[in-house]
């Protein structure tokens, strides 16, 4: 499978949404003008316990996807591996008596890549990040001073999927589709479900079954949350949204009347303006196949210390 280049405006990727330019009281935040964690603060040892007593079969889900060479991403992201046996080059005499061999591997790889979390240090409007933080202060090429992906304590919530295939009875729905308020609402009344503070949303679109066999719709549009869908969300106090998609907002970007979208404005109102985190490429197949609409969701992301993504592999209980 040929690498993608999605035609959308690559490094203008972190450009001001039209949308988020008029709002200016988002910051600081609502838990203080230290809080480096966004909705994380949602997260309680009550809603921990909440989350297990929905484990009734005690079958688990892997939600990541594999990563590969070939895996699209976003422009310029690549991601390399290489096995290597130090010092062992065309010996197979190994390590002391025992001759113990041993492969290791490294990574050169784009962190947003995959199935992956977009942390707070993410999406900017303009040169302000969530709570405030200027740009030129804390992003720096030796890692984040603030608002690290090491900052983000383990998720452990109620999870709900969204299954919008299902909602209009396709097995993957249309490129352009804009998920809000009222699909929303109406697809979680289906689903006899509710929306709560501390949840993690995940919407289930069948996106993901485009990745192999058509790479380049895949990675240049997608159905997904719209811009009023996100501040619901935001306002309903979730911990974080993802989707079966490469960007879970809606692409092409929703349109203003006559004018045109703002560059991935779902990801301002979510990321910086709410602290909500985003979960991106979510494997979420088997769970709409079992009609798990609620479970128990378990995630712990690599902590690189000053990061901005991390490639996750969340974990689905029920």
């Amino acid at each position: 499978m040929k690498r993608i280049r999605m035609g959308l405006i690559g490094a203008a990727a972190l450009g001001l949404g039209f949308a988020a330019m008029a709002q200016t009281n988002w910051y600081p935040s609502k838990w203080g003008p230290n809080d480096e964690i966004g909705a994380a603060n949602y997260m309680t040892a009550a809603t921990a316990l909440q989350a297990a007593k929905l484990v009734k079969t005690g079958k688990v889900y892997s939600l990541g996807i594999t990563v590969s060479t070939t895996t699209p991403a976003f422009p310029p992201r690549t991601c390399s591996i290489y096995i290597v046996q130090p010092g062992q080059t065309g010996s197979a005499e190994g390590l002391g008596p025992t001759h113990t061999t041993y492969n290791d591997d490294i990574l050169n790889c784009w962190t947003g890549i995959g199935t992956q979390l977009d942390g707070l240090g993410h999406i900017g409007v303009g040169d302000r990040y969530y709570n405030g933080a200027k740009w030129g202060e804390f992003a720096t090429i030796g890692g984040l001073k603030k608002l690290g992906i090491e900052k983000i304590p383990p998720m452990v919530a109620r999870g709900v999927m969204l299954d919008m295939a299902a909602h209009y009875g396709v097995e993957v729905v249309k490129e352009g589709t804009a998920f809000n308020q009222a699909e929303i609402d109406a697809v979680a009344k289906k689903q006899g479900v509710d929306i709560r503070q501390g949840d993690v949303v995940i919407f289930h679109t069948g996106w993901l079954s485009l990745i192999d066999k058509d790479p380049k719709r895949f990675g240049s549009v997608e159905p997904g949350i719209g811009r009023e869908g996100a501040r619901y969300l935001v306002s309903k106090g979730v911990v974080a949204v993802g989707a079966d998609t490469w960007a879970v907002e809606v692409i092409p970007f929703e349109k203003d009347g006559d004018k045109e979208g703002g560059i991935f404005g779902v990801h301002q109102i979510l990321l910086p303006m709410g602290g909500t985190y985003i979960l991106e490429n979510i494997n979420t197949a088997e769970l709409a196949k079992d009609k798990a609409y609620e479970f128990m969701f378990v995630l712990g992301q690599n902590k690189y210390q000053g990061a901005v993504q991390s490639m996750i592999n969340p974990v689905a209980i029920r």
